[in-house]
């Protein structure tokens, strides 16, 4: 009899969740309600910060699973390096804090249509691939040996890719501000230029 079977005639199924189940999907709600924020708000430090609900959703959703090292790694690389890397790439090319309206695109029906698409398949995948499989959370199922030989024996190379992604965004967004204050420069007159033209054109004040 698989695990399935035994669980269903123990009476647990999708009409009796468990209170582990339930807070699953209660996070899962606000969890998507802020990747949508942030993909259609209009102000890039709102969506970052909505970002950070999201990936902080995710690493709850981790723990509800039992996957404790996973969850904390969700935190510390997702939430602690990335979302201040998106941050200071924002601060480093001065972008607008206000609504920006160079942040909405013409293409919003096919992006949400390629979405919509992608989402479709992706969760008809893993229904498919895990239709009768239970997870038992009474045991750690993300520990930190079977974790570790999996990502670098298995996924070292796209880890190291992602790593060094990250950098070049970095030194790509420090470059930008560089050229930007470099071309305002020229232009600019100093304070003392402009101290000085302004008191030679100044008219004399009449005895």
């Amino acid at each position: 009899m698989s695990a399935a079977t035994q669980l269903a005639a123990a009476g647990h199924g999708f009409l009796s969740p468990t209170g582990v189940e339930i807070a699953f999907l209660l996070v899962a709600v606000v969890t998507l309600g802020g990747a949508v924020v942030t993909v259609t708000t209009k102000q890039l430090v709102h969506a970052a910060l909505w970002l950070v609900v999201t990936l902080g959703g995710l690493a709850v959703e981790f723990l509800l699973l039992t996957a404790e090292f996973i969850a904390w790694v969700q935190v510390l690389i997702y939430v602690g390096s990335v979302v201040v890397l998106i941050l200071f790439g924002l601060m480093l090319t001065k972008a607008p804090i206000g609504r920006s309206p160079d942040a909405d695109s013409g293409n919003r029906p096919a992006a949400l249509a390629v979405a919509v698409a992608s989402a479709g398949a992706l969760v008809w995948v893993v229904v498919d691939a895990f239709r009768a499989t239970w997870i038992d959370v009474g045991e750690v199922q993300g520990s930190t040996k079977v974790t570790g030989e999996s990502l670098f024996r298995h996924w070292v190379l796209p880890f190291e890719a992602l790593s060094v992604l990250l950098l070049a965004a970095l030194v790509g967004a420090i470059v930008l501000s560089r050229l930007r204050s470099a071309q305002r420069t020229p232009g600019t007159p100093s304070r003392a230029g402009g101290s000085r033209a302004g008191g030679s054109r100044a008219p004399e004040k009449e005895g």
